[in-house]
C-alpha cells in the first residue's frame, strides 16, 4: 500500500511538471488576446492599408505580415531562449518556402498594377515592407508580443504547407493585440507601473539588403545588433 501511493505520489508530481509548457511563461495567468479570424481588409490588420487588393493580394498581405513578425521576435526575443522564435522562425521559411514567395510574388503584381510602371510598384512594394516590419517593433509589450509570437511560430511548424495563410488569419488579430501592453492577469496591480526591457534599442536594418542573406542578419556587414 505505502508503495502504490509513493508511485501515485511520484506520478502526479512528474505530471505537474510535465504539464507546463516548454515555452517561457511570462505571467501566471497571461490577457487572453485571441480574437476572430480575419480577411486582411480590417483596418491595420496588414499594417499600411492596401486600396483595391483582391482577398488573394489581401491574404498574401496577411502571410508576408505574419512572416514579418516571426522575424522581428526571432531578432528580439532572444532574451528568452527557450521560447526558440529563432530555430521555429528558420523552420518555417523552409517548411513554407513555396507560399511565402508566391505570396511575395502576389504583392509584387499588386504595386506593379496599382503603380502602373514595375519600378514604382518596386518602390512601394520596398515601403510596403520596411513598414510592416516597423509596425512589430515594441518595447512596452515585449513580453507579451513575444510569448505569443512564439506560440504562433510553434504552430506554424506543425501547419501544412499551403496553409501558412490559414494561420495568419486565424492569429493576425491577436497578434495585432499583443503589440499593447498587458500585464499579470491573476492579481493585476493597477499601480504597477509597465516593464520596459529596453528603452533605446534601435530597428535592424530591414531596408538594407547587404545585411541580409537568406532573411538571416549579417552582423559581419552590418555591426551587432543590440538588444
Amino acid at each position: 500500500m505505502l508503495v502504490s501511493r509513493i508511485v501515485l505520489a511520484l506520478a502526479v508530481g512528474t505530471g505537474l511538471f510535465t504539464a507546463a509548457p516548454a515555452s517561457a511563461q511570462f505571467f501566471l495567468k497571461p490577457a487572453n488576446l485571441a480574437g476572430a479570424p480575419v480577411t486582411g481588409a480590417e483596418p491595420g490588420m496588414v499594417g499600411p492599408a492596401l486600396p483595391g487588393a483582391t482577398p488573394i493580394e489581401l491574404r498574401a498581405a496577411l502571410v508576408w505580415n505574419l512572416r514579418a513578425a516571426l522575424n522581428v521576435a526571432a531578432l528580439q526575443c532572444q532574451f528568452e531562449p527557450t521560447l526558440l522564435t529563432l530555430d521555429n522562425y528558420n523552420a518555417t521559411l523552409k517548411d513554407h518556402a513555396v507560399e511565402l514567395r508566391n505570396s511575395y510574388e502576389t504583392l509584387e503584381k499588386y504595386f506593379t498594377r496599382t503603380m502602373k510602371t514595375k519600378k514604382a510598384g518596386q518602390t512601394e512594394l520596398d515601403k510596403f515592407g520596411t513598414r510592416v516590419y516597423s509596425g512589430f517593433s515594441t518595447v512596452g509589450a515585449q513580453y507579451s508580443f513575444c510569448q505569443t509570437a512564439a506560440s504562433i511560430g510553434h504552430d506554424a511548424l506543425f501547419t501544412d504547407a499551403g496553409d501558412f495563410g490559414d494561420l495568419a488569419q486565424q492569429r493576425m488579430r491577436e497578434l495585432r493585440a499583443s503589440l499593447s501592453p498587458w500585464g499579470e492577469q491573476y492579481r493585476p496591480g493597477r499601480n504597477r507601473p509597465p516593464v520596459f526591457l529596453s528603452t533605446s534599442a534601435p530597428l535592424p536594418p530591414f531596408g538594407n539588403k547587404k545585411c541580409w542573406k537568406r532573411d538571416v542578419y549579417q552582423p559581419k556587414k552590418c555591426g551587432a545588433l543590440k538588444f
